[in-house]
């Protein structure tokens, strides 16, 4: 089984995700958004896409092309009942790709880490349970919210934004959130985003003694779920 992994800014890797593809036996490839041949591209070589985040939005398809192309791909697996895990902007585009809408949210950036909350159908989908356990917070980073489209599932929420996580089916799993990344990890974010840290005030002491208490623990939710959803549709 091969994987690729799609990122849009080279320091928001795929974090945990790719260790736990690696230790499944998976075959992993590594692909930048921003530098593929989109026209030339074959959606379906690969059994798994995870699409990881980035600091644009999928309405500025204008402004960056290969969005609109990323977009085209996606519906292409979506129809195909094809496996796609979106992160953060990955999981804005999964839902616009299924005909859902991806606006600026109304209630300002939310940036930290922050509890889950169960969605309303998140009974029918118990492998998300791990989000939900006590004291557990996950990394927001996102100023856009999603409208979904009427087929997808709604699996989780925070008190500021009603959509954090969404299933299409078997196949389609949008988290609009981070578990995936470490400690480590997240100093790359530390440098790549000090602009947008500085412009909305948030200090980074204070997002870095917030990972160190719930990053282990976020990581090891996102393994269970990932566990879960993988039987949900995989293949041996």
């Amino acid at each position: 089984m091969q994987a690729c992994i799609i990122t849009h800014v080279e320091f928001e890797n795929s974090g945990v995700i790719e260790s736990f593809l690696h230790d499944a036996g998976w075959t992993l490839r590594f692909m930048q958004a921003t530098r593929v041949d989109w026209a030339g591209f074959d959606p379906f070589q690969d059994d798994l896409w995870i699409v990881m985040g980035g600091p644009v939005g999928v309405y500025e398809g204008e402004k960056f092309p290969f969005l609109e192309l990323e977009l085209a791909a996606l519906r292409k697996r979506i129809l195909a009942n094809r496996p796609i895990l979106g992160i953060c902007l990955g999981a804005q585009l999964l839902a616009k790709a299924a005909g859902g809408v991806v606006v600026p949210g109304n209630s300002g950036k939310e940036l930290g880490w922050f509890p889950l909350t169960p969605g309303r159908d998140y009974e029918r989908f118990p492998y998300v349970q791990p989000f939900f356990q006590k004291n557990l917070a996950v990394l927001h980073w996102h100023g856009d919210t999603i409208v979904l489209p009427p087929e997808a599932m709604h699996l989780a929420a925070t008190s500021r934004y009603g959509v954090q996580a969404f299933c299409l089916g078997a196949h389609n799993l949008g988290l609009q959130f981070h578990a995936e990344p470490s400690e480590l990890d997240l100093e790359a974010w530390y440098v790549g985003h000090s602009l947008e840290l500085a412009f909305e005030g948030s200090q980074i002491i204070h997002l870095r003694h917030q990972a160190k208490r719930y990053a282990d623990q976020a990581r090891s939710a996102l393994c269970q779920v990932l566990i879960g959803w993988f039987q949900q549709w995989h293949i041996d």
